[in-house]
Order: structure tokens, then sequence, then C-alpha cells
């Protein structure tokens, strides 16, 4: 999910070049609509959006039962603030824009084998260019 058509399309492309399927959303709003409807195995999340932003949808993505245990990555310029809140509403991982695109691919495929494997744990951690960890699956965003 994020409101610039551009990144949206740089992470659907580059996801869809390694095998997994992407629905994308411009808004918090129309993200939760998507996530009902499609069930995606993960969810990326920028922090500013209109109507609702990343880190209420990643709250709302939490309280409810169906989500609450969905991974959810903030792909976003972070401040260290919204880090921390993104801690505390559960976020699962943090990728700082700019972006790798292969760590972007690398960090959605952990947290989908992570989940497969029994339940995503909370990375906490933030990641930039060249923070590269080594790590497949539908992702929703």
């Amino acid at each position: 999910m994020d409101d610039n058509k551009v990144i949206r399309q740089l992470i659907r492309v580059n996801l869809e070049l390694e095998g997994i399927e992407v629905v994308t959303a411009a808004d918090g709003a129309e993200c939760l609509e998507v996530v009902h409807q499609v069930r995606p195995d993960l969810v990326t999340l920028d922090v500013v959006m209109p109507r609702l932003d990343g880190l209420r949808t990643a709250a709302r993505l939490r309280a409810d039962p169906r989500t609450r245990d969905l991974p959810l990555v903030i792909v976003s310029a972070c401040t260290q603030c919204e880090v921390e809140d993104g801690l505390d509403v559960g976020v699962d991982a943090f990728l700082a824009k700019p972006f790798e695109p292969a760590e972007l691919v690398r960090l959605v495929r952990e947290l989908i084998v992570g989940r497969r494997g029994g339940g995503a744990d909370r990375l906490g951690r933030v990641r930039g260019p060249g923070d590269a960890e080594p790590a497949a699956g539908h992702a929703g965003g």
C-alpha cells in the first residue's frame, strides 16, 4: 500500500519478477478492503497516506482476529518516532525509502517463509540500502 503510484509499481514489478503475486492499494482504507477480500500472506504499508495512514491501518489489522498474525512491513522514509509507533502497533519490519529492490524481495520472502514456518517473528529492525540479510508467496500492499 502506497499512495505513490510509482512506488506501488516498483514494489509490484520487483515482487512479481520473483513469482510473488501482488495486489495493490492506494491508501489504508482501500488496503483494509483488499486484505479482507484477497487474504494476502503479507502487507507492505507506507506511513503517510490519505484517508487512513499506514500506522492506523496496521493497528486495525492487528486488532482484527482474522488479520492479527498477518506480517506487516512499513516501507517508508520513517522517523524514529514512526518506527517506535510501528513497533507499538505490531509491525514486523521496516524498510527505509529509498530501498534496494533486492532487499524488498529478501524481506518479503523472509517474512512469508517465517509465517508458513509457524508465525512471523517480530523483527523490529529498520533496514535501508546496504542492510541486506539472507532470507516466497502472495503480498498485498
